[in-house]
């Protein structure tokens, strides 16, 4: 589908300022959205909303798919429905505001996440339980398998599921029968999380809506194997019949963000058996990102048309191979279950006739990025003057440097690039490169414009939020204070994004 014309911003909520060490679903975010508003925003888009494990990737170490993450729950909501006191909300000191430290953020919420839950549990008003059970009954074909998943996960010590008791690995039904009695109170308080989680984010999207900003969520194309999704549905990966850990994993051939490519772990599909039940995981999983999202940005795209699989035990992806996946099949059953399929396609990377093909086989917008524009030669695609309308320009992702960053360390030729390109006579020439890179892409004619808030903020490379070539200490950036969103910094983004009819 195409898209009118539109620009928004980049912002994870996780990066929204607050008390507690982390962004959460509460007045910051509310707030974050009132600047949107004035700033002539009409989208926010977020990284994916799931539960993350270790090194708290959004899209490699999510336990779940469906589920979303309870360290965005706000304490402060809790604190006006009477499930914690306001005496209890200490809030958690930082050296670095601008960090969230996770080893402390998750012990901090946990603890009064239990309190609330406790609570919630003794004191249910009759409201309260039917909105409760409703939630549950309505989610259940997901929350029964992902509760029972993360109370085991936390009675085997954080250990990955194909390495509990055989009968549980495999799921016996006499088995987990037994172990939903044993867990049940740890069953019940995760369901409360998932319940409070999407109840505050059902509410925070309909105040973007009424105020006429979607929401780009962001489905990404694997899962963790140590998950509730693989756990449930074994058959659907390719995972080794004895010991059920991944018999092959995902990743990138070497690309532009590392020389030897990328290794994500992910175990990989087995697509012939998602084609066996019609992609029935696959329809649901966008279905339950649809209760929640406006559109959805498909990540890693081009792994619906041939995926890179690397056999498990290797240390680098070199050796891997590309294998053909059914994505036109997949695509073509999804809208017509579906309808109207609301998709932007992350098409970057290495990326072939037959993906361009598929993208736009089903009129999915492709994304452009500024800052790969200028590192070739006038041929990029990456360039203004090659855009189709029907894409998404950015001045950098997630996994880009901020823009400050990324001119810092460009390369001469690069830096001269872009300011010939852009009209200057030399670099030199170039202030406040972030505004050069936002007025470039709303100034496209690509239908959606997204910039990241660091851009718009101004940050150097310390606010970077993921360095793909850095496994540990990415997901961590965050602004620190809601008066960083000026009413001058409105104004200017206001003025480009009309006068570039956005």
């Amino acid at each position: 589908m195409s898209f009118q014309r539109a620009s928004g911003v980049l912002l994870h909520p996780t990066s929204l300022p607050s008390p507690h060490g982390i962004g959460d679903l509460g007045r910051s975010a509310y707030q974050f959205v009132d600047f949107l508003e004035r700033s002539g925003q009409t989208a926010w888009q977020v990284l994916p909303l799931g539960p993350t494990g270790y090194e708290h990737s959004p899209y490699t170490m999510n336990f779940s798919a469906f589920a979303g993450n309870p360290l965005l729950i706000s304490l402060e909501q809790l604190v006006t429905e009477g499930l914690i006191q306001p005496e209890e909300l200490v809030p958690l000191s930082s050296s670095q505001a601008d960090r969230v430290e996770f080893e402390r953020v998750i012990p901090h919420k946990y603890a009064l996440l239990q309190l609330a839950f406790e609570r919630f549990q003794t004191a249910l008003t009759d409201e309260q339980k039917t909105a409760f059970d409703r939630f549950c009954q309505e989610q259940a074909w997901w929350l029964d398998d992902f509760v029972l998943f993360m109370a085991l996960l936390e009675a085997n010590a954080g250990k990955s599921w194909h390495e509990w008791s055989p009968e549980i690995a495999r799921r016996e039904p006499a088995a987990l029968q037994a172990q939903m009695i044993a867990l049940h109170d740890r069953i019940q308080f995760q369901r409360f999380l998932q319940f409070k989680f999407f109840q505050q984010w059902s509410n925070l999207r309909a105040y973007a809506n009424q105020k006429q900003i979607k929401i780009i969520g962001d489905v990404s194309i694997y899962v963790c194997h140590n998950s509730a999704d693989v756990w449930a549905n074994p058959d659907l990966f390719k995972l080794d019949p004895q010991t059920l850990a991944p018999a092959y994993i995902a990743g990138v051939p070497p690309d532009y963000f590392s020389a030897t490519g990328q290794l994500w772990g992910n175990p990989v599909y087995a697509w012939e058996r998602s084609q066996a039940t019609n992609f029935d995981w696959w329809i649901k999983r966008f279905k339950a990102t649809l209760q929640y999202v406006d559109l959805v940005r498909v990540d890693h795209f081009r792994g619906f048309e041939a995926y890179w699989q690397v056999p498990a035990g290797e240390t680098t992806a070199m050796n891997g191979e590309w294998v053909k996946a059914p994505g036109e099949e997949f695509f073509t059953t999804l809208g017509a279950t579906l309808g109207n399929l609301p998709i932007l396609a992350e098409d970057l990377g290495i990326i072939t006739p037959e993906v361009e093909a598929l993208r736009d086989r089903f009129e999915f917008p492709g994304m452009r990025i500024l800052m790969f524009a200028f590192s070739e030669d006038a041929s990029s695609v990456h360039l203004p003057h090659h855009y189709p309308k029907n894409s998404v320009v950015y001045s950098g992702t997630h996994d880009n440097d901020t823009a400050i960053g990324w001119w810092a360390t460009a390369s001469s030729s690069e830096q001269q690039f872009l300011a010939q390109y852009l009209g200057y006579r030399s670099a030199n020439e170039i202030q406040e490169i972030h505004w050069v890179l936002i007025r470039t892409a709303l100034a496209s004619v690509a239908n959606l414009a997204i910039i990241p808030l660091q851009d718009i903020l101004g940050l150097d490379g310390r606010a970077r939020m993921n360095d793909p070539s850095q496994y540990a200490g990415n997901w961590r950036w965050r602004y620190q204070d809601a008066n960083l969103l000026t009413e001058a910094l409105s104004q200017r983004l206001l003025s480009l994004t009309k006068l570039y009819s956005r």
